[in-house]
Protein backbone atom coordinates (compact mmCIF):
# COMPACT_ATOMS: atom_id res chain seq x y z
CA UNK A 1 0.00 0.00 0.00
CA UNK A 2 1.16 3.63 -1.27
CA UNK A 3 3.17 4.57 2.14
CA UNK A 4 1.69 8.15 1.90
CA UNK A 5 -1.95 7.16 2.32
CA UNK A 6 -4.28 10.39 3.01
CA UNK A 7 -6.94 10.88 5.28
CA UNK A 8 -9.46 11.30 2.58
CA UNK A 9 -8.06 8.08 1.07
CA UNK A 10 -8.29 6.24 4.23
CA UNK A 11 -11.82 6.95 5.07
CA UNK A 12 -12.96 5.53 1.93
CA UNK A 13 -11.88 1.86 3.42
CA UNK A 14 -14.98 2.36 6.19
CA UNK A 15 -18.72 2.47 5.81
CA UNK A 16 -20.12 3.26 8.97
CA UNK A 17 -23.82 4.80 9.53
CA UNK A 18 -23.99 8.67 10.16
CA UNK A 19 -23.47 9.79 13.48
CA UNK A 20 -21.12 7.17 14.33
CA UNK A 21 -18.43 8.99 17.19
CA UNK A 22 -17.11 6.26 19.23
CA UNK A 23 -13.91 5.41 18.27
CA UNK A 24 -12.87 5.70 21.50
CA UNK A 25 -14.97 2.96 22.71
CA UNK A 26 -14.88 0.52 20.12
CA UNK A 27 -13.22 1.22 15.73
CA UNK A 28 -15.13 -0.10 13.19
CA UNK A 29 -13.79 -2.77 10.58
CA UNK A 30 -12.54 -1.89 7.00
CA UNK A 31 -13.71 -3.61 4.13
CA UNK A 32 -10.64 -5.69 3.72
CA UNK A 33 -10.80 -6.87 7.79
CA UNK A 34 -14.48 -8.01 7.18
CA UNK A 35 -13.43 -9.51 3.67
CA UNK A 36 -10.23 -11.28 5.43
CA UNK A 37 -12.20 -12.47 7.70
CA UNK A 38 -15.06 -13.46 5.94
CA UNK A 39 -12.77 -15.74 3.81
CA UNK A 40 -11.14 -16.96 7.25
CA UNK A 41 -14.05 -18.30 8.50
CA UNK A 42 -15.18 -20.09 5.04
CA UNK A 43 -11.38 -21.00 5.00
CA UNK A 44 -12.01 -22.89 8.10
CA UNK A 45 -14.71 -23.91 7.55
CA UNK A 46 -13.79 -26.66 4.79
CA UNK A 47 -10.60 -27.27 6.83
CA UNK A 48 -7.94 -24.84 4.68
CA UNK A 49 -6.60 -23.50 7.73
CA UNK A 50 -3.09 -24.05 9.17
CA UNK A 51 -1.31 -22.27 12.33
CA UNK A 52 2.02 -21.90 10.12
CA UNK A 53 -0.28 -19.72 7.72
CA UNK A 54 -1.45 -17.84 10.71
CA UNK A 55 1.47 -17.80 12.63
CA UNK A 56 2.49 -15.81 8.68
CA UNK A 57 -0.27 -13.21 9.67
CA UNK A 58 0.34 -12.39 13.49
CA UNK A 59 4.33 -11.86 12.13
CA UNK A 60 3.24 -9.66 9.27
CA UNK A 61 1.04 -7.72 11.70
CA UNK A 62 3.80 -7.17 14.51
CA UNK A 63 5.91 -5.97 12.11
CA UNK A 64 3.30 -3.53 11.02
CA UNK A 65 2.26 -2.44 14.16
CA UNK A 66 6.36 -1.74 14.75
CA UNK A 67 6.14 0.85 11.78
CA UNK A 68 2.81 2.12 13.51
CA UNK A 69 5.04 2.44 16.70
CA UNK A 70 8.36 3.69 15.60
CA UNK A 71 9.96 0.96 17.17
CA UNK A 72 12.21 -2.07 15.79
CA UNK A 73 10.19 -5.35 15.76
CA UNK A 74 12.07 -7.10 18.51
CA UNK A 75 10.78 -4.72 20.50
CA UNK A 76 7.17 -5.69 20.31
CA UNK A 77 5.25 -8.96 22.21
CA UNK A 78 2.21 -9.46 21.20
CA UNK A 79 -1.01 -10.44 23.12
CA UNK A 80 -5.01 -10.35 23.18
CA UNK A 81 -5.55 -8.00 26.44
CA UNK A 82 -4.48 -5.28 27.98
CA UNK A 83 -5.09 -6.38 31.56
CA UNK A 84 -3.06 -9.51 30.93
CA UNK A 85 -0.07 -7.71 29.67
CA UNK A 86 0.60 -5.35 32.48
CA UNK A 87 -0.15 -7.99 33.99
CA UNK A 88 3.14 -9.42 33.10
CA UNK A 89 4.94 -6.07 34.12
CA UNK A 90 2.73 -5.63 37.85
CA UNK A 91 4.13 -9.23 38.39
CA UNK A 92 7.79 -8.08 38.28
CA UNK A 93 7.55 -5.13 40.13
CA UNK A 94 9.99 -5.57 43.01
CA UNK A 95 8.13 -6.76 46.44
CA UNK A 96 7.75 -3.60 48.42
CA UNK A 97 8.08 -0.83 45.38
CA UNK A 98 5.69 2.23 44.45
CA UNK A 99 4.32 2.40 41.58
CA UNK A 100 2.95 5.77 40.47
CA UNK A 101 -0.36 5.87 38.60
CA UNK A 102 -2.84 8.82 37.23
CA UNK A 103 -5.92 9.33 39.29
CA UNK A 104 -9.23 7.84 37.55
CA UNK A 105 -6.85 6.25 34.62
CA UNK A 106 -8.28 3.38 33.28
CA UNK A 107 -8.68 0.01 35.10
CA UNK A 108 -6.61 -2.48 33.13
CA UNK A 109 -3.70 0.16 33.33
CA UNK A 110 -4.01 0.18 37.24
CA UNK A 111 -5.84 -3.15 38.78
CA UNK A 112 -2.47 -5.41 37.80
CA UNK A 113 -0.96 -3.35 40.23
CA UNK A 114 -3.15 -2.97 42.88
CA UNK A 115 -3.54 -7.17 42.78
CA UNK A 116 -0.02 -7.10 43.58
CA UNK A 117 -0.44 -5.72 47.04
CA UNK A 118 0.09 -9.10 49.17
CA UNK A 119 4.21 -8.61 48.53
CA UNK A 120 3.96 -5.17 49.84
CA UNK A 121 3.75 -2.90 46.21
CA UNK A 122 2.39 0.45 46.51
CA UNK A 123 0.81 1.71 44.04
CA UNK A 124 0.20 5.85 44.16
CA UNK A 125 -2.55 7.88 41.98
CA UNK A 126 -2.09 11.73 41.64
CA UNK A 127 -4.07 13.41 38.85
CA UNK A 128 -2.57 13.52 35.48
CA UNK A 129 -1.20 17.20 35.71
CA UNK A 130 1.05 16.52 38.75
CA UNK A 131 2.43 13.22 37.77
CA UNK A 132 5.19 14.10 36.08
CA UNK A 133 6.00 16.80 39.85
CA UNK A 134 4.99 13.49 41.68
CA UNK A 135 8.17 11.01 40.70
CA UNK A 136 10.20 10.40 43.68
CA UNK A 137 13.56 8.67 44.48
CA UNK A 138 11.13 5.82 45.91
CA UNK A 139 9.31 5.35 42.57
CA UNK A 140 10.02 2.28 40.75
CA UNK A 141 7.40 2.47 37.71
CA UNK A 142 5.33 5.59 36.53
CA UNK A 143 2.25 3.87 34.43
CA UNK A 144 -0.11 6.71 32.21
CA UNK A 145 -1.97 6.54 29.43
CA UNK A 146 -1.12 9.06 26.78
CA UNK A 147 -4.54 10.03 26.07
CA UNK A 148 -6.69 9.64 29.11
CA UNK A 149 -10.02 7.19 28.23
CA UNK A 150 -12.50 9.33 30.48
CA UNK A 151 -11.52 12.79 29.64
CA UNK A 152 -9.67 12.49 25.81
CA UNK A 153 -6.91 14.78 27.53
CA UNK A 154 -2.94 14.20 26.21
CA UNK A 155 -0.55 13.48 28.80
CA UNK A 156 2.51 16.06 28.76
CA UNK A 157 4.75 13.41 28.42
CA UNK A 158 7.40 15.26 27.75
CA UNK A 159 7.71 16.38 31.59
CA UNK A 160 6.85 12.95 32.74
CA UNK A 161 9.49 11.31 31.07
CA UNK A 162 12.32 13.76 31.56
CA UNK A 163 11.34 13.25 35.79
CA UNK A 164 11.25 9.53 35.56
CA UNK A 165 14.87 9.67 34.13
CA UNK A 166 15.55 12.06 37.22
CA UNK A 167 15.12 9.68 39.64
CA UNK A 168 15.68 5.99 37.73
CA UNK A 169 12.14 4.91 37.78
CA UNK A 170 10.87 3.18 34.49
CA UNK A 171 8.04 4.15 32.06
CA UNK A 172 4.98 2.63 31.01
CA UNK A 173 2.55 4.13 28.88
CA UNK A 174 -0.90 3.08 27.81
CA UNK A 175 -1.27 3.72 23.52
CA UNK A 176 -4.43 2.04 23.58
CA UNK A 177 -6.62 5.42 23.10
CA UNK A 178 -3.69 7.04 21.06
CA UNK A 179 -2.21 4.93 18.35
CA UNK A 180 -4.27 5.26 15.33
CA UNK A 181 -5.21 8.92 15.44
CA UNK A 182 -2.25 10.49 17.56
CA UNK A 183 1.43 10.45 16.28
CA UNK A 184 2.86 7.82 19.06
CA UNK A 185 6.59 6.55 19.35
CA UNK A 186 7.08 3.84 21.69
CA UNK A 187 11.10 4.16 21.92
CA UNK A 188 10.54 6.81 24.06
CA UNK A 189 9.44 4.93 26.95
CA UNK A 190 10.91 1.39 28.73
CA UNK A 191 7.10 0.01 28.20
CA UNK A 192 4.19 0.31 26.14
CA UNK A 193 0.86 -1.56 25.95
CA UNK A 194 -1.73 -0.91 23.01
CA UNK A 195 -4.81 -2.54 22.44
CA UNK A 196 -6.22 -2.31 18.80
CA UNK A 197 -9.62 -2.12 18.45
CA UNK A 198 -10.60 1.20 19.51
CA UNK A 199 -8.47 3.45 17.00
CA UNK A 200 -6.40 0.75 15.02
CA UNK A 201 -9.99 -0.53 14.26
CA UNK A 202 -8.98 -4.40 14.85
CA UNK A 203 -10.97 -6.94 16.19
CA UNK A 204 -10.62 -7.19 19.88
CA UNK A 205 -8.03 -9.82 20.95
CA UNK A 206 -5.20 -8.29 19.20
CA UNK A 207 -3.00 -6.35 22.10
CA UNK A 208 0.96 -5.84 21.70
CA UNK A 209 3.51 -4.89 24.34
CA UNK A 210 6.46 -2.51 23.58
CA UNK A 211 9.68 -3.31 25.60
CA UNK A 212 12.92 -1.27 25.54
CA UNK A 213 15.84 -3.64 25.16
CA UNK A 214 17.21 -2.60 28.51
CA UNK A 215 14.30 -3.73 30.70
CA UNK A 216 13.80 -6.80 29.22
CA UNK A 217 15.59 -8.85 31.45
CA UNK A 218 13.87 -6.69 34.52
CA UNK A 219 10.44 -8.43 33.31
CA UNK A 220 9.31 -12.03 34.71
CA UNK A 221 8.04 -13.82 31.58
CA UNK A 222 5.03 -15.50 33.64
CA UNK A 223 2.29 -16.02 30.74
CA UNK A 224 5.39 -18.19 29.15
CA UNK A 225 4.12 -20.18 26.86
CA UNK A 226 4.73 -22.35 23.77
CA UNK A 227 4.45 -19.10 21.54
CA UNK A 228 7.04 -17.29 23.70
CA UNK A 229 9.86 -20.02 22.77
CA UNK A 230 12.75 -19.03 20.72
CA UNK A 231 11.56 -21.47 17.86
CA UNK A 232 7.55 -21.48 18.32
CA UNK A 233 7.49 -24.92 16.88
CA UNK A 234 9.64 -26.63 18.96
CA UNK A 235 8.56 -25.08 22.02
CA UNK A 236 5.26 -26.92 22.07
CA UNK A 237 6.60 -29.35 24.86
CA UNK A 238 8.68 -29.69 28.02
CA UNK A 239 10.58 -30.29 30.14
CA UNK A 240 13.30 -27.34 28.34
CA UNK A 241 12.23 -23.59 28.40
CA UNK A 242 14.09 -21.98 25.89
CA UNK A 243 12.74 -18.63 25.50
CA UNK A 244 12.87 -16.19 22.60
CA UNK A 245 15.68 -13.23 23.01
CA UNK A 246 13.77 -10.45 22.14
CA UNK A 247 10.67 -8.94 23.08
CA UNK A 248 8.57 -12.30 21.94
CA UNK A 249 9.29 -13.67 25.40
CA UNK A 250 6.46 -12.38 26.56
CA UNK A 251 4.11 -13.15 23.41
CA UNK A 252 0.91 -15.06 24.23
CA UNK A 253 -0.35 -17.40 21.99
CA UNK A 254 -2.64 -15.40 19.31
CA UNK A 255 -6.63 -15.90 18.97
CA UNK A 256 -5.56 -16.72 14.85
CA UNK A 257 -9.22 -14.74 14.00
CA UNK A 258 -8.80 -11.52 15.68
CA UNK A 259 -5.18 -11.11 13.87
CA UNK A 260 -6.36 -12.32 10.57
CA UNK A 261 -8.62 -8.76 10.71
CA UNK A 262 -6.00 -6.79 12.11
CA UNK A 263 -3.79 -6.75 9.56
CA UNK A 264 -5.44 -5.53 6.76
CA UNK A 265 -6.29 -2.70 9.48
CA UNK A 266 -2.88 -2.12 10.59
CA UNK A 267 -1.26 -2.35 7.45
CA UNK A 268 -3.62 0.79 6.43
CA UNK A 269 -2.56 2.10 9.72
CA UNK A 270 0.89 1.86 9.27
CA UNK A 271 0.49 3.72 5.68
CA UNK A 272 -0.77 7.01 7.37
CA UNK A 273 0.71 9.75 8.45
CA UNK A 274 -0.40 9.97 12.01
CA UNK A 275 0.14 13.74 12.04
CA UNK A 276 -2.79 14.10 9.15
CA UNK A 277 -5.29 11.95 11.16
CA UNK A 278 -4.58 14.02 14.46
CA UNK A 279 -5.23 17.16 12.27
CA UNK A 280 -7.93 15.65 10.97
CA UNK A 281 -9.52 14.64 14.56
CA UNK A 282 -8.82 17.41 16.26
CA UNK A 283 -9.75 19.49 13.47
CA UNK A 284 -13.69 18.53 14.23
CA UNK A 285 -13.45 18.25 17.42
CA UNK A 286 -12.02 22.03 18.22
CA UNK A 287 -15.06 22.91 15.40
CA UNK A 288 -17.74 20.90 17.59
CA UNK A 289 -16.38 22.79 20.58
CA UNK A 290 -16.90 26.39 18.64
CA UNK A 291 -20.35 25.50 17.52
CA UNK A 292 -21.02 24.76 21.13
CA UNK A 293 -19.35 27.88 22.68
CA UNK A 294 -17.02 25.42 24.43
CA UNK A 295 -12.85 26.26 24.54
CA UNK A 296 -11.28 24.24 22.04
CA UNK A 297 -9.81 21.16 23.61
CA UNK A 298 -7.56 20.10 20.75
CA UNK A 299 -8.44 16.61 21.39
CA UNK A 300 -9.98 13.59 19.17
CA UNK A 301 -12.20 12.99 22.27
CA UNK A 302 -14.45 15.98 22.82
CA UNK A 303 -15.51 15.67 26.02
CA UNK A 304 -17.45 17.38 28.51
CA UNK A 305 -19.43 16.82 32.48
CA UNK A 306 -22.95 15.49 31.93
CA UNK A 307 -23.23 13.81 35.27
CA UNK A 308 -26.97 13.24 35.47
CA UNK A 309 -26.50 11.87 31.63
CA UNK A 310 -28.63 13.93 30.14
CA UNK A 311 -26.74 14.43 27.01
CA UNK A 312 -25.63 11.35 26.43
CA UNK A 313 -29.57 10.21 26.31
CA UNK A 314 -30.04 13.45 23.95
CA UNK A 315 -27.78 12.20 21.34
CA UNK A 316 -28.65 8.68 21.70
CA UNK A 317 -32.17 9.31 20.90
CA UNK A 318 -31.01 11.50 17.74
CA UNK A 319 -29.40 8.42 16.41
CA UNK A 320 -25.62 9.44 17.31
CA UNK A 321 -23.39 7.14 18.81
CA UNK A 322 -21.50 8.20 21.21
CA UNK A 323 -20.68 7.35 24.48
CA UNK A 324 -20.17 8.35 28.23
CA UNK A 325 -17.51 7.48 31.18
CA UNK A 326 -16.98 8.94 35.01
CA UNK A 327 -19.96 11.30 34.20
CA UNK A 328 -18.83 12.97 31.39
CA UNK A 329 -20.17 12.91 27.58
CA UNK A 330 -17.57 11.61 24.88
CA UNK A 331 -17.88 12.87 21.43
CA UNK A 332 -14.96 11.04 19.05
CA UNK A 333 -13.98 12.04 16.07
CA UNK A 334 -11.69 9.47 13.18
CA UNK A 335 -11.28 8.58 9.59
CA UNK A 336 -14.60 8.55 8.66
CA UNK A 337 -16.11 11.64 10.11
CA UNK A 338 -16.96 14.57 8.36
CA UNK A 339 -18.36 18.22 9.05
CA UNK A 340 -21.77 16.26 8.90
CA UNK A 341 -21.31 14.91 12.53
CA UNK A 342 -20.02 18.03 13.51
CA UNK A 343 -23.37 19.27 12.23
CA UNK A 344 -25.56 16.29 13.70
CA UNK A 345 -24.40 16.53 17.41
CA UNK A 346 -25.16 20.37 17.36
CA UNK A 347 -28.46 20.11 16.00
CA UNK A 348 -29.13 17.38 18.57
CA UNK A 349 -27.82 19.37 21.30
CA UNK A 350 -29.25 22.91 20.25
CA UNK A 351 -32.11 22.33 18.24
Amino acid sequence: MDMQTTVAEASRHFAPRPGYLAACTLGLPTHETIAAQQADLRAWQLGDVSPVAYGEVVEEARAAFARIARVDVGRVAIGSQTSSQVAVVAASVPDGAEVLCVTGDFSSVVFPFLAQAHRGVRVRHVPADELAAAVSADTWLVAWSRVQSATGAVSDDDAILSAARAHGALTFCDLTQAAGVLPVDASRYDLTVTHSYKWLCSPRGAAFLTVAPEVHDRLVPVQAGWYAGDDVWESCYGPDMNLAADARAFDVSPAWPAWVGALPALRLFSSLDPADTWRHATGLGDALCARLDREPQGQAVVTWADPDGADLRVLGRAGLTVSGRAGRVRVAFHLWNTADDVDRVVAALRP
